[in-house]
C-alpha cells in the first residue's frame, strides 16, 4: 500500500480544505445553536464538485477513488460534523447504493442530481422498534398489480426532511424475516409519505433528522431496488460504505480536536508559563496525536482495499469502530487541555465533544462492529 497520495487526491484535499475553512468553520458554530441546515453551503458543495468527487464520470461525478472520498469525508468532518453527516448519507447511504443495486434508468434519474446536489437522498431502514436488529422492521409493501403499497414508520432518519428521495426497506414478505425485505426507491412527493423532524439533540443540530410516515404510499414496481427479497443484502452493503465514511469524518474531528487543543496549550499560560510546558498537557497531546494517527492509517487501508475490490467488511468495521470510539477520547482530552473554558460553546471544542457522541451509535454501534468483527475472526456466521 502506498501511503502518499496522488497529485488528485492532493488537488481534491486542497480544494476541499480551503472550502471548509472559508465556508464552513467559520458558520459551524451559528448552525449547530440555529438548528440551521446551509443549504446555500450544499449546493456551492455541489457546483465545485465535493460532493461527486467519488461518483463516475458518466454520473456527472469526477470519478476518483475511495481514498479521496475518505479525504472528502474527513476533511468536512474537521469543519463540521453536521456537514460531514449529510454528506455521508448523500454519498455513502444513498448514491453508491444506487450505482451498486440501481438498474441504468434508475441510476440516470437519480445519481447525476445526488452528486450535483441538486436533490438530496435518504435512506429508511431503522425504525422507532428496529435499531440494531434491523431484520425485525416492520413496516410493509404489499403487492397491487404494478405497485407496492408502503406503510410504516421510520425513525432517525439523516435528511429525512430535507430529502427529495429515500430508499426505503420494508417486508415484503412477513413471514420470511430478514429474507422477506426489499429495498425501494421512494420520491418524498408520492402521496401519503411525509416526515417530522426531531429537535433537541445533543449533537448534530444543524444535520436535518426526522422521522418518516407511511401512510398507503403507492410506489411502482419499477422503483424496487435491487431485487424483490434481497433488500438485507442492499442494506448491509449499503452501512458498509457509510461505516467508511463515519470512520474518515470522525479522524477529521479528532484532528480539529487536536489542533485546537494544541494553539490553546501554547496560549494558555499557568504557573509561570504555557501548558504546553507542562508534561501532563504534554502526555495528553501525545495520546490524541497517536489516536488520529492510528485512525486515519485505519481508514486508509480500508480505502485501500476498497478501490481494489476485495471483501473488506471487517477492515471498514475495524475502522467504524476504533475511529468512532478514538474521537470521543480525543474530543474528551481537548476539553481536559482547555479545561473549564472547553465547557463553552464561546470554543469549537465543545460542540466537537457534543457531535462525537452519535459515532459510536448510528451505521451500527460499537457492539454491532465488535460482533461482527468476533464473528468474522472466528468464522461464526454473522447475523449482520
Amino acid at each position: 500500500m502506498n501511503f502518499d497520495l496522488d497529485s488528485e487526491q492532493l488537488a481534491v484535499k486542497k480544494l476541499v480544505k480551503e472550502f471548509v475553512e472559508k465556508e464552513i468553520t467559520p458558520f459551524a458554530g451559528e448552525w449547530d445553536k440555529e438548528e440551521k441546515f446551509p443549504w446555500h453551503v450544499w449546493k456551492k458543495m455541489g457546483e465545485i464538485g465535493i460532493l461527486g468527487t467519488s461518483i463516475p464520470e458518466e454520473y456527472d461525478g469526477s470519478g476518483m477513488d475511495y481514498i479521496t472520498h475518505a479525504i472528502v469525508a474527513e476533511e468536512l468532518g474537521y469543519g463540521c460534523s453536521s456537514m460531514r453527516g449529510t454528506y455521508s448519507v448523500q454519498i455513502s447511504l444513498v448514491t453508491k447504493t444506487i450505482l451498486a443495486w440501481g438498474n441504468e434508468e434508475q441510476k440516470r434519474k437519480y445519481v447525476p442530481g445526488l452528486a450535483m446536489g441538486e436533490i438530496i437522498g435518504c435512506y429508511g431502514l431503522t425504525e422507532p422498534d428496529s435499531g440494531s436488529d434491523a431484520g425485525s422492521l416492520s413496516s410493509t409493501a404489499d403487492k397491487d398489480g404494478d405497485f407496492y403499497i408502503l406503510n410504516g414508520n421510520k425513525m432517525w432518519i439523516t435528511n429525512a426532511g430535507i430529502a427529495n428521495v429515500s430508499i426505503i426497506f420494508a417486508k415484503t414478505d412477513r413471514a420470511a424475516g430478514a429474507k422477506g425485505i426489499t429495498a425501494f426507491l421512494v420520491d418524498h412527493d408520492t402521496p401519503g409519505f411525509s416526515t417530522q423532524d426531531i429537535h433537541g439533540k445533543l449533537g448534530l443540530r444543524a444535520s436535518n433528522t426526522g422521522e418518516i410516515i407511511m401512510n398507503n404510499v403507492r410506489v411502482p414496481k419499477e422503483n424496487v431496488l435491487g431485487e424483490v427479497g434481497k433488500g438485507f443484502r442492499v442494506a448491509l452493503a449499503a452501512l458498509d460504505n457509510a461505516r467508511y465514511t463515519v470512520a474518515a469524518g470522525c479522524v477529521g474531528s479528532a484532528q480539529a480536536a487536536l489542533d485546537y487543543a494544541k494553539q490553546h496549550a501554547k496560549q494558555r499560560v499557568q504557573f509561570g508559563k504555557p501548558i504546553a510546558g507542562h508534561q501532563l498537557v504534554q502526555q495528553l497531546i501525545t495520546n490524541m496525536t497517536l489516536d488520529v494517527e492510528c485512525g486515519r492509517l485505519l481508514v486508509y487501508r480500508t480505502g485501500h482495499m476498497k478501490n481494489k475490490g476485495v471483501v473488506n467488511t471487517r477492515e471498514t468495521s475495524m475502522a467504524k469502530y476504533y475511529c468512532s470510539e478514538m474521537v470521543n477520547r480525543v474530543a474528551y482530552n481537548a476539553i481536559q487541555v482547555f479545561g473549564g473554558y472547553g465547557f463553552s460553546s464561546e470554543y469549537p471544542v465543545e460542540r466537537i465533544y457534543r457531535d462525537a457522541r452519535i459515532n459510536t451509535l448510528y451505521e451500527g454501534t460499537s457492539q454491532i462492529q465488535q460482533l461482527i468483527i468476533g464473528n468474522i475472526e472466528l468464522g461464526i456466521p454473522a447475523f449482520v
